[in-house]
């Protein structure tokens, strides 16, 4: 048996530090996991850099890390769906099943829910890692552990669209060209959307958005006004979005969303932004635009994995860097500072992996 589980930790702000753990032993529900694949959201930065996001506090050493991907290597005994040599998507919440909620399959609402790497709860960039079963999906043969880490920030997308009722035929306005704004982007496309124009700061988030099957896009300047950019977002579609998401928690992003919404329409909140913000709540009532908000996901892998597996959505773009657990404390000062442009980085567990040329 391996006995090298080189494991990251969160001890506290800017302090994030490489250790040996001992490798888990499965419980009867659960499967011994070596890790492939890592990839840093901006939730990890969060914490690195601020120790915190809300009520959630960094209190003791955290492993962190949840978009991830591995190999079963060992099954507890209740496991009958998995088997050595699988490869899975790891969905990160686990829910107590026993709830209202879980029972009414909104288990991503469990009051007792954990999630990896939220405190106090560990996270799983490590060479191994034990899962609930139920919780790791099953890739299809043409899809890579890069791939099924993605399924994580795609599932987000997925989750959103869901609840924002896309179909063929929507019109779709994204504001914020990060990753879970890329991913709702691909995800609207991959649910029939006819236009999706997405904005952002950054013209290389941009430049990618197009790539990966936005209509149209635009460059958001300091200074611009909410009419300003109401007013481009209707002269580039050549009509109002009858769908927006807001993936940036940014005050200006959710006024915006709320009036360039066709009437009757939808605004899904996607980013989390201040507790309080002031918006046209009068404007959206009396046009009935419905405003909704995305917590995670909630059954949405298997339709993530399922719109990979057939092409309907390509997530290989969006991965721009690539690191070795080794050096971990390198990928997440990129991440930090943004230097190189990335989108997503991700970190090999595996101590075989090599660069693919």
């Amino acid at each position: 048996m391996a006995k090298d589980n080189l494991t990251a930790v969160l001890y506290g702000i800017n302090d994030i530090r490489l250790e040996q753990r001992p490798i888990p032993v499965p419980k009867e529900n659960q499967v011994l996991l070596a890790m492939d694949v890592v990839g840093i959201c901006g939730s990890d930065v969060h914490y690195l850099v601020n120790g915190r996001i809300g009520p959630f506090v960094v209190e003791k050493p955290m492993v962190i890390g949840h978009e991830a991907a591995g190999t079963v290597v060992q099954c507890g005994k209740a496991v009958k769906h998995l088997k050595v040599g699988d490869k899975v998507a790891i969905e990160p919440g686990i829910s107590c099943r026993m709830c209202s909620y879980c029972k009414s399959g909104s288990y991503h609402l469990c009051p007792t829910l954990t999630f990896c790497a939220t405190p106090p709860d560990d996270g799983n960039l490590a060479r191994y890692y034990v899962h609930d079963a139920d919780f790791c999906h099953k890739l299809p043969s043409n899809m890579n552990l890069e791939e099924g880490a993605l399924m994580e920030p795609l599932s987000v997308g997925v989750h959103a669209c869901k609840r924002a009722n896309v179909q063929i035929g929507s019109v779709c306005l994204v504001l914020g060209a990060g990753p879970i704004g890329l991913v709702t982007l691909l995800s609207a496309k991959g649910m029939g959307a006819s236009k999706v124009i997405i904005t952002d700061i950054v013209q290389h988030r941009l430049d990618l958005a197009k790539q990966l099957g936005a209509d149209q896009t635009i460059l958001i300047e300091k200074g611009m006004t909410d009419d300003q950019i109401v007013a481009k977002v209707k002269q580039l579609l050549g009509e109002e979005p009858t769908i927006s998401f807001d993936c940036t928690g940014q005050e200006q992003c959710v006024r915006v969303a709320i009036c360039a919404t066709k009437s009757g329409g939808v605004v899904v909140l996607i980013g989390m932004g201040k507790f309080e913000m002031t918006i046209p709540l009068a404007g959206a009532l009396i046009r009935e635009v419905d405003i909704r908000g995305v917590f995670r996901y909630c059954n949405d892998y298997p339709t993530a994995i399922e719109m990979v597996k057939t092409g309907r959505v390509n997530v290989k773009p969006l991965v721009t860097h690539h690191f070795k657990i080794e050096e971990t404390e390198a990928a997440f000062e990129m991440a930090k500072s943004g230097k190189g442009n990335p989108v997503k980085i991700l970190i090999h567990a595996n101590p075989n992996w090599t660069p693919s040329k």
